[in-house]
C-alpha cells in the first residue's frame, strides 16, 4: 500500500512528508538522516518542551507580541499533547544532530499543525501559525533544550525519589524488627565481630537516605532556568520581560519553585548541573547495588551458602534444577545499577565535550539522565515491594554462624593480649570448635566467665567485653 504524501519546503528545498503526519519537513529530514537506534525521546522530555512552548505563547499573548488567535491555538495544541494525545508524532531518533534541533523542530511542527487545524487550515500550510515564527517566537534550541532537560529531570525525580524514600522506610522498619537478632559480622568476607541484623539494616537505610539527600541537594541547581537566553545566552530577539514571565508561567504550570537563572550565558555553556545530578544519582545507585549484592550473599544457599536471610520467592530459578529459587529481584537491581553507571559515564563525557557558547551533546545527555532516573526509580519500587518488604530472618542460621565465628576471640584480647587471642583464634579454626568451647575446655575462662566476656548482644555495643557497665 502506497502512503499518501504531501510536499513541504524548508531552507534546503522540497521534502515529501506523509500526508497525515502532524510533523513536517525538518522532522522528516531528521527521520531520514538518523535511523540509528529506534529509540524516541522520553515522553517527559517532549512534555517539557511543550510546556515551554505553552508558557511562551501565554507570555507573548500578554505582551501583545503574539495575537490572541495564534497564541490561543498554540496553547490549545500544547494542552492536547500534554493531555496524552498525538504521542506517535514525535518520531526523531534519540541520536540526532547536536543540540536537539531535530526534536525541537519536531515539537514546533506538530504544535503548529495542530494550532492551524484548530483554525481550519490543512496540515503543512503553516499559516497563520508558523513553527519558527510563532511556536518558536523568542526561543532557540539553545535555550529551550537545556531548559527542557532541567524540567524533565526534576519531574522524573519526583516519583523516583519517592520510591527511594519508601525503600529507606522499609529498611528502617526491618532494622527495628530485627534489632534483637545477633549475627556474625564479616569484613573481607572473613569472620568479624558480631553485629545485630537490625544494625546491618539500619546501615543500609542510612546509605540510601544519604544518597537521597545528595540527589535532592544537587537537583536544586536545576531550578535555575536559562530560558530567554535564545541563541548564545544574550537574549537577542527576546523582550526584557520575557524570561521572568516565562519562568513564572512554568512555575505555575509545574508547581516547581523555578528561578530565573542569574547568568543565562553560563547556563547555556555548561551542562554541569545535570552532570551533578547524574553523579549523585549514580552514587545512590552504587549503594543500592551494594545492598542488592549483600542481600544476595546473605540469602545464599540454602544448604551451601550463608542462608541467614530468606528473600521472597517470586519465580522459579532454573529451567533444569527443580525447586531452585534465585534472588531474582536483587539480580535485576544489580543490572539496572550497571546501566545507570553507564549512563552517568556518557553524561560526564558529553558534559565535558561542550564548546564555547553551547554544549551540542544535549540530546544524549537528556536521554540518558531521564533513562537513568526512570529505570532506577522503577527498580527501587519493585525491589522494595517485591523483595525487601518480605525479607525474613533465618534465626537458627544466624545463631549458628555467629557462635562459630573465629573473630569472637577479639573479645578476649583486653584480658589476654592480642597474641594469646590470636592463638585461640587459630586453634578454634584448626580444631573446629567454637572460641567459647575452647577457652572453657582449656581453663582459660570458667563457663560463667566465658558467658560474661562472650555475651553476644553486649559485643554489638561500645564497651570492653567483661568489664563492669
Amino acid at each position: 500500500m502506497t502512503t499518501r504524501m504531501r510536499t513541504e519546503r524548508d531552507p534546503l528545498g522540497p521534502v515529501e512528508v506523509p500526508a497525515d503526519a502532524l510533523y513536517g519537513a525538518q522532522t522528516m529530514r531528521a527521520v531520514q538522516n538518523y535511523p540509528i537506534s529506534g529509540l524516541r525521546a522520553h515522553a517527559g522530555f517532549v512534555d517539557a518542551i511543550v510546556r515551554i512552548k505553552r508558557a511562551a505563547a501565554v507570555v507573548h499573548r500578554g505582551t501583545g507580541r503574539l495575537d490572541a488567535q495564534r497564541a490561543d491555538a498554540i496553547i490549545a495544541a500544547s494542552d492536547a499533547v500534554l493531555g496524552g494525545a498525538h504521542r506517535d508524532q514525535f518520531v526523531v531518533d534519540v541520536f540526532q544532530a547536536g543540540a536537539g534541533t531535530s526534536l525541537h523542530m519536531n515539537v514546533n511542527e506538530v504544535l503548529a499543525n495542530l494550532a492551524n487545524e484548530r483554525l481550519g487550515v490543512a496540515r503543512g500550510a503553516y499559516a497563520p501559525v508558523h513553527p519558527n515564527d510563532h511556536v518558536n517566537m523568542a526561543q532557540s534550541t539553545n535555550d529551550v533544550i537545556p531548559t527542557a532537560i532541567r524540567l524533565a529531570t526534576l519531574d522524573a525525580l519526583g516519583p523516583a525519589l519517592a520510591a527511594c524514600d519508601a525503600l529507606a522506610a522499609t529498611l528502617r522498619e526491618r532494622a527495628v524488627r530485627f534489632d534483637g537478632l545477633v549475627k556474625a559480622g564479616r569484613t573481607h568476607l572473613q569472620d568479624a565481630m558480631p553485629i545485630r541484623l537490625g544494625q546491618e539494616f539500619a546501615g543500609w537505610a542510612g546509605s540510601v537516605e544519604r544518597g537521597i539527600r545528595r540527589v535532592r541537594e544537587a537537583s536544586d541547581y536545576l531550578l535555575d532556568l536559562g530560558i530567554g537566553g535564545t541563541a548564545v545566552g544574550t537574549g537577542v530577539n527576546a523582550e526584557p520581560v520575557y524570561a521572568g514571565r516565562v519562568v513564572e508561567e512554568l512555575r505555575a504550570h509545574t508547581g516547581l519553585p523555578l528561578r530565573v537563572g542569574a547568568d543565562p550565558i553560563q547556563l547555556m555553556q555548561s551542562m554541569g548541573d545535570v552532570a551533578g545530578v547524574s553523579a549523585a544519582w549514580r552514587t545512590l545507585a552504587l549503594d543500592l547495588g551494594k545492598l542488592a549484592s549483600d542481600l544476595r550473599l546473605l540469602a545464599s544457599g540454602p544448604r551451601t551458602g550463608l542462608d541467614e536471610l530468606e528473600l521472597p520467592a517470586v519465580q522459579p530459578g532454573s529451567s533444569i534444577m527443580p525447586g531452585k529459587v534465585n534472588p531474582s529481584i536483587a539480580e535485576m537491581v544489580n543490572q539496572v545499577v550497571f546501566q545507570v553507571i553507564g549512563h552517568d559515564a556518557t553524561i560526564a563525557a558529553a558534559t565535558e565535550h561542550g564548546q564555547l557558547e553551547l554544549n551540542v551533546m544535549m540530546p544524549v545527555i537528556g536521554h540518558d539522565i531521564l533513562s537513568a532516573i526512570t529505570i532506577l526509580g522503577n527498580a527501587v519500587r519493585v525491589f522494595d515491594e517485591r523483595c525487601v518488604r518480605g525479607i525474613e530472618a533465618n534465626e537458627p542460621m544466624l545463631a549458628h554462624w555467629v557462635e562459630r565465628s573465629a573473630a569472637l576471640a577479639t573479645a578476649l584480647a583486653p584480658r589476654l593480649g592480642y597474641a594469646k587471642a590470636a592463638e585461640i583464634t587459630k586453634r578454634s579454626v584448626q580444631e573446629g570448635v567454637s572460641v567459647r568451647e575452647l577457652v572453657v575446655r582449656e581453663g582459660i575462662l570458667t563457663a560463667a566467665g566465658a558467658a560474661e566476656v562472650l555475651d553476644l548482644r553486649r559485643l554489638t555495643e561500645p564497651g570492653v567485653p567483661g568489664a563492669p557497665d
